[in-house]
């Protein structure tokens, strides 16, 4: 199950003898919500880190509070502390921190011994998740700087814990392996965990639905608002789905890749506009009438451009329609419809869905509405 985490006012204050006190953290407060992926960034000595290590319940902050789930970590005692983030936390590293004697399977192994009891047939199932099945009796000066991230991937997930923090995962890994990393925390994070990843790399943290930039121990910025390059990105995965589940007519070819369109899945799940739904992925009630919005304004613009304006180059007709699918009001697309008198179909004879204007059936025949139809256009 997925957990939520609360910080309220925390502060982490280092302090040692004939030494000035350092403040690590300084009254930070934001919340992370069940299954979010959280980028947290900043410069070298932001205090990252040590917000980690408190989130992973190394460490107790000196003062505020943070909430796991239910449980207030301050409050609990060292050795409470301890089991708690056992049963809680899955860490990975940038520098691995493998036993170096230690095989693959017994470096997974040694997790399931700090939590309960070792499991061999369960740590060989978590090294096969990462594709290392076959390297489970490999040290690890046996295997590539990918390999070894992904075994200590493998050590994380072993005790199934609800919240992966990962400090720095890719920073010590070449582009492929970077790539491989990243999509399987995209798929730990497509399968509802809650994931918070130090980063200083801002490709990196895109992948995140959420980025939290740190500076001097402060909180500089909590981005959760989505831009409008973003937004396109939402109704264009929305339009794939809705045509996906036509099963006929005209499908544009989709312009992501496997790992862009994986985040995006991720990030409009957390949103809620899709859901799991029979080992695919659904709309929610929101996502579907955002879905059908974009679908008739898409359509209609198609509409328009044949029947009205005479376009017949389909590269430009499509185009066209994907610019207009972004900026038409509803109000626009009303005075759109009832000025084509409710076509029921687009160009390629795919249904365009009714809107409330479609009720009345009227059609539009006064030359000074047909302009105002087109006055009152966004700016594009």
């Amino acid at each position: 199950m997925p957990i939520s985490i609360q910080l309220a006012h925390v502060s982490k204050i280092y302090s040692g003898a004939g030494s000035e006190a350092v403040r690590a953290l300084d009254g930070v407060s934001f919340d992370i919500e069940q299954g979010e992926w959280i980028a947290i960034m900043g410069p070298s000595g932001s205090g990252k880190t040590t917000l980690l290590n408190l989130l992973g319940c190394l460490d107790q902050a000196t003062s505020g509070v943070v909430r796991i789930g239910e449980t207030d970590t301050a409050k609990l005692s060292r050795s409470a502390l301890a089991r708690f983030r056992a049963e809680t936390v899955g860490f990975v590293f940038q520098q691995f921190h493998l036993i170096p004697h230690l095989t693959a399977l017994e470096n997974v192994m040694l997790a399931q011994y700090f939590h309960s009891m070792s499991d061999e047939g369960e740590a060989q199932r978590a090294l096969e998740r990462v594709g290392l099945g076959d390297r489970a009796t490999h040290l690890p000066s046996q295997l590539s700087g990918g390999e070894q991230q992904r075994v200590a991937i493998a050590r994380a997930l072993v005790n199934d814990p609800k919240i992966v923090l990962a400090d720095e995962p890719t920073g010590n890994l070449d582009a492929d392996n970077q790539h491989i990393v990243l999509k399987l925390l995209s798929d730990l994070h497509q399968q509802g965990r809650t994931i918070l990843m130090v980063t200083h790399d801002e490709q990196v943290g895109r992948y995140a639905d959420r980025r939290i930039d740190l500076e001097h121990g402060r909180v500089a910025e909590a981005k959760k608002h989505f831009s409008a390059e973003e937004n396109r990105d939402f109704d264009e995965v929305l339009q794939q789905l809705w045509t996906t589940r036509e099963r006929q007519g005209h499908r544009e070819s989709p312009r992501f890749d496997e790992s862009k369109h994986r985040r995006l899945i991720n990030t409009m799940t957390r949103i809620g506009l899709v859901e799991p739904h029979n080992g695919a992925v659904g709309f929610t009630g929101k996502g579907e009438e955002r879905a059908r919005a974009v679908i008739r304004r898409h359509r209609l613009a198609e509409r328009l451009f044949v029947d009205v304006l005479s376009i017949r180059d389909w590269g430009s007709i499509e185009s066209n329609a994907c610019t207009f699918e972004h900026v038409l009001s509803e109000e626009v697309t009303d005075r759109i419809c009832t000025f084509l008198g409710h076509p029921v179909t687009c160009p390629h004879g795919c249904s365009i869905p009714n809107g409330e204007c479609c009720l009345e059936k009227r059609t539009l025949k006064n030359p000074a509405e047909i302009s105002g139809v087109f006055s009152g256009l966004r700016t594009i």
